[in-house]
């Protein structure tokens, strides 16, 4: 579903992104764990192109997303592409002038040309899928993190994409509110959602993941699944990162 091959990326001078090759199946769900500066989130915002790649090729489900195109029609092809790639990120970027339910059919009337009808349909049974069906016609400043947090989901899942992107989704949130986000998102991986998901919460990543990598100084330092990454890590760079996470 998901490949990148030999992925850089450069900040000026800082080299983020050392030459990153990854596969992610169809259903998959992908844990990527490392220390803050590793190039996480980084590799998640070139996969839907918010960072454009200095060297490498991201193809998601056969189609290139770094096509050479220009202007006009690289806007057309990346804005095709973002419609079967869900991202949600750490702080939430709900429209703070919209209901929670104007927030979750925005896009598909727009873009799937729902009718009103059809899209209030869709987001009833997504918001109440996310635990929010008695706040449909709140605006986000009302909710609470974990509730802000579960409508950007709602709202990524309306567009019923191929892929899920989750950008440390519970590391803004309170201790009390993550368990909420991540019931959502189990909820998701037993609908064997393809998913790649940045996160710190290492008992999280265990209950999930399918494969966790190890992301550090911009490659992959390790991979497997979550049973030997967090019970016998190979290199000695990621026992030292869970020795710290496991605290």
């Amino acid at each position: 579903m998901i490949k990148l091959k030999n992925i850089h990326k450069r900040f000026g001078t800082l080299e983020v992104l050392k030459g990153v090759d990854l596969e992610v199946s169809k259903g998959e769900i992908l844990v990527i764990i490392g220390p803050s500066g590793s190039g996480k989130s980084t590799l998640l915002r070139c996969i839907n192109q918010l960072e454009k790649v200095d060297q490498g090729e991201i193809w998601m489900d056969g189609i290139q997303v770094n096509i050479g195109y220009h202007g006009r029609k690289f806007e057309k092809h990346i804005n095709k592409v973002r419609q079967e790639m869900g991202m949600v990120f750490q702080h939430f970027n709900l429209f703070p002038h919209m209901t929670v339910m104007e927030n979750v059919t925005m896009a598909p009337m727009l873009l799937k040309k729902l009718d009103s009808k059809q899209a209030t349909a869709l987001g009833m049974k997504l918001l109440e899928k996310v635990g929010l069906s008695d706040k449909l016609y709140e605006y986000p400043a009302r909710l609470s993190g974990g509730q802000k947090q579960r409508a950007a989901i709602a709202r990524s899942l309306a567009m019923e994409p191929k892929v899920m992107l989750f950008d440390e989704v519970t590391s803004a949130l309170d201790p009390e509110l993550i368990g909420e986000v991540n019931r959502v998102m189990k909820q998701l991986a037993a609908e064997h959602m393809t998913m790649l998901i940045v996160s710190h919460d290492v008992g999280f990543a265990q209950e999930v993941a399918d494969r966790v990598i190890f992301l550090a100084g911009g490659v992959i330092v390790e991979e497997g699944p979550p049973s030997r990454i967090f019970s016998s890590p190979s290199h000695e760079r990621t026992r030292r990162f869970l020795a710290e996470a496991l605290r």
